[in-house]
């Protein structure tokens, strides 16, 4: 008896068992393989995890690399700004500075920095502070050079050799009569050398414009003038840094006569450059309103007087009747034929550019402020220049020799 016939099996059975067999072993198979992707799965994810912190690594590697680069172009600009927070070097152009009487460290500063001396008041004080000597820098005129270290410049002021013995200053309105006298009292030169300096036309660069005649372009500055200096050069001086400061203004080149002629008269006219603007709008309006009531006549007497050789006090009725003077605006429409003296800066951006206002009159009504009403009737003009008349009344000694004193029907009609 065989052992199945014992057991009692079935050769079905025994089928049913090997196919059993191979179901275990084939689970066991499965098992192993589905493991095996699972792993599969963890390293693809691991890799995956590796690779993207390697591209998070370099981004933020590329940030930090671009940061430093922008730090670094910070750092380079602020290095460049600290460069130029003061000029180096002794300087390049001649310039010549006045120091007023009791002036600071930083009111000296001011007046370099204005000069283009040295590039901030700042840094000059930062020099002053610390020299040991700056305290015994001397009022007066120094002869300096355009951007200078500010170390550089308060050792210059503190050189008597930069001390100018030689400075001639020339007024804001000067005329060329007074430009002369000065040259010749303080500029050491004799009358024919100043004469032929003023006709020497190519040898000063005196512009078409100014058609020969050197009355306002004899800029209003302090000049240095050295011993074996020229007159020629020093005249050349002055209508250069006249033609500088048209340019700088934007005045186009025909209007540089006329706007320098409107300029010297708008600076005799009023003493306060608070009201250039206004009466360089009255010159302008009068010019070009010839049915306004003023006619196309200027009606003033500064200019009366330039053409009689003065430049202060009243002209008399006669003198304001007479036609044989050229400059004589009360008979002569229009502008003088020539500037009445060398305006200042200011006068003439006044000019170039006067606020928008409909006045024809203006009147000073008080001598000590300057204050000064404008008009744009001649009625109007008439009840300013009352208060005129009142002020004169209560000061007359202010007003005595000026043309505040003028009989107030006459005064109402001028400008």
């Amino acid at each position: 008896m065989s052992s199945d016939d014992l057991f009692g099996t079935e050769p079905e059975d025994e089928a049913t068992a090997a196919a059993d067999d191979g179901g275990l072993e084939s689970v066991l198979v499965g098992d192993e393989d589905a493991a095996e992707d699972r792993r599969a799965r963890r390293r693809r994810r691991v890799r995956a995890r590796i690779i993207s912190f390697l591209v998070l690594a370099l981004v933020l590697a590329g940030v930090a690399y671009v940061g430093m680069r922008a730090l670094g172009s910070v750092r380079d600009v602020a290095a460049e700004q600290t460069q130029v927070s003061d000029y180096t070097g002794t300087g390049e152009d001649d310039v010549v500075v006045t120091i007023p009487d009791g002036a600071s460290g930083s009111d000296i500063g001011q007046v370099l920095k204005d000069a283009d001396v040295v590039v901030s008041v700042g840094a000059f004080t930062d020099a002053y502070n610390a020299n040991a000597h700056s305290g015994n820098i001397q009022a007066g005129t120094y002869s300096l050079k355009t951007h200078m270290s500010a170390a550089n410049a308060v050792a210059a002021l503190l050189d008597p050799a930069s001390k100018s013995d030689h400075t001639l200053t020339i007024p804001e309105g000067s005329t060329k009569a007074q430009v002369k006298e000065r040259l010749v009292s303080v500029g050491g030169f004799t009358s024919a050398e100043v004469d032929a300096a003023f006709k020497d036309t190519d040898g000063i660069g005196l512009p078409d414009a100014a058609g020969g005649d050197v009355e306002g372009w004899l800029a209003p500055s302090s000049y240095d003038v050295p011993e074996d200096a020229d007159a020629t050069d020093v005249v050349a001086s002055m209508v250069a840094k006249t033609v500088s400061t048209l340019k700088s203004l934007g005045i186009d080149e025909k209007d540089w006569e006329k706007d320098l002629t409107e300029a010297s008269i708008v600076e005799r006219e009023v003493s306060s450059s608070t009201y250039y603007g206004q009466v360089a709008r009255v010159i302008e309006n009068r010019l070009t309103q010839k049915d306004a009531e003023t006619k196309g006549y200027l009606q003033m007497d500064s200019t009366v007087l330039y053409g009689l050789g003065r430049t202060g006090g009243i002209p008399s009725s006669d003198e304001i009747a007479d036609k044989s003077n050229k400059y004589n605006t009360y008979q002569h429409a229009g502008l003088t034929p020539t500037p009445i003296g060398s305006p200042s800066q200011e006068a003439l951006s006044a000019v170039a550019d006067p606020p928008e206002g409909d006045w024809l009159y203006f009147v000073t009504v008080d001598l000590e402020s300057g204050e000064t009403l404008f008009a744009t009737s001649l009625d109007e003009q008439k009840k300013n220049t009352e208060k005129l008349t009142e002020y004169c009344k209560k000061n007359a000694d202010v007003c005595s020799g000026s043309t505040a004193s003028a009989d107030p029907s006459d005064a109402a009609t001028k400008g």
